[in-house]
């Protein structure tokens, strides 16, 4: 499941550059979360999903409602100024500001020396794949901005974990955050001055709609439920992959070409999960 979670995700930075011609980054992000909001709404009333009711998830809800907003401001005003292959190796240090607060805040969740050094070579793996930073200025703060999100990113999984969300329905998870940020990133697009001057194409209404309808709609869900059974730590290893993947979306749907050091990065990328993952 986690595989499939990060192909998905790896498509996703490419379908945000793909619409961002005829849809400003932060309306984007708006329009996704309100259509996911709706789907996640009517699949737990169908599914009969209490939704509603004191269970002690407001405090954590608000809080990952706002991370939640954070990251996506950031992924998505970030990716107008860097690549897509850019923005995924930075915003998948997540993983390790997952396993460092896992070493204070979840004290089943600590890692071992073993596997630390497979996170290590996992994120070496990225920087094969990548290359080195670029200097450009421009470029630097888009990659500081996916760091940031990366953080908030790590900062969600560890509160869900360690809090009443950890036992609340995966909907419920994923509405609380779709609700909270949907206001916060919409004053944010008004605040930075984001208009549509003309009708979206189908292009970019497509790839909206697949941000929409499968990553937060699905994955999402997917996700927040894999989080609640599984170690967070080790969970999070397995996105190294998605930017790997975001590469091959970039060959196939954007022409990108493929560079030599891919193949290494990914036996870095699995060396790394298998390390990460192996029995204690």
């Amino acid at each position: 499941m986690m595989v499939v979670l990060c192909v998905s995700w790896g498509f996703n930075q490419v379908a945000v550059k793909l619409a961002l011609p005829d849809i400003p980054p932060l309306i984007q992000a708006t329009v996704r979360s309100i259509g996911a909001l709706a789907v996640i709404l009517a699949w737990a009333r169908l599914r009969g999903v209490a939704m509603t009711g004191r269970d002690g998830t407001l405090v954590a809800g608000l809080v990952c409602g706002t991370l939640f907003a954070v990251e996506f401001i950031l992924i998505y005003r970030a990716l107008v100024w860097t690549t897509a292959s850019r923005a995924a190796l930075f915003l998948y240090t997540a993983p390790f500001f997952v396993a460092l607060g896992a070493r204070w805040l979840l004290p089943g969740e600590r890692l071992a020396a073993s596997q630390w050094i497979g996170l290590a070579l996992s994120f070496l793996g990225l920087v094969v794949a990548f290359g080195v930073p670029s200097p450009d200025p421009y470029a630097l703060v888009g990659d500081v901005m996916m760091v940031g999100a990366g953080a908030a990113w790590g900062a969600t999984t560890l509160v869900i974990k360690g809090s009443a969300l950890a036992k609340a329905p995966a909907e419920k998870t994923l509405a609380w955050q779709l609700a909270v940020s949907v206001p916060i990133i919409g004053l944010a697009a008004l605040l930075v001055g984001e208009r549509m001057d003309h009708m979206p194409g189908a292009v970019a209404l497509s790839w909206l709609g697949y941000q929409t309808f499968w990553v937060v709609s699905l994955t999402f869900a997917i996700w927040f439920a894999l989080v609640k059974r599984y170690s967070a730590s080790r969970l999070a290893a397995f996105t190294f992959l998605t930017p790997l993947f975001g590469v091959a979306a970039g060959h196939l749907v954007m022409g990108d070409p493929l560079t030599p050091g891919f193949l290494v990065a990914v036996a870095l990328v699995v060396t790394g999960l298998v390390l990460v993952n192996r029995p204690r």
